[in-house]
């Protein structure tokens, strides 16, 4: 069955197996609603949220990269 849907995979463009990248960590984030973070991952989250504090009109939304992403093939 994994074989079959990897080739199934293989025909999407890139921007449609980025949605279904997407779509596939939505399900699990919903499944798995309190998962931990490690503290690596905590850690570049705080140091993200400073940078933005102290920055804020730096950085672009996700929908901005995705949107430039999308557009670009």
């Amino acid at each position: 069955m994994q074989a079959e849907l990897t080739q199934e995979i293989k025909k999407l463009n890139i921007p449609e197996r980025i949605i279904l990248v997407e779509d596939i960590w939505d399900s699990i984030a919903m499944e798995n609603e309190s998962f931990e973070l490690s503290q690596s991952q905590k850690d570049e989250l705080d140091r993200r949220s400073r940078s933005f504090e102290e920055n804020p009109s730096q950085g672009r939304t996700w929908e901005e990269i995705k949107s430039e992403f999308l557009n670009s093939n």
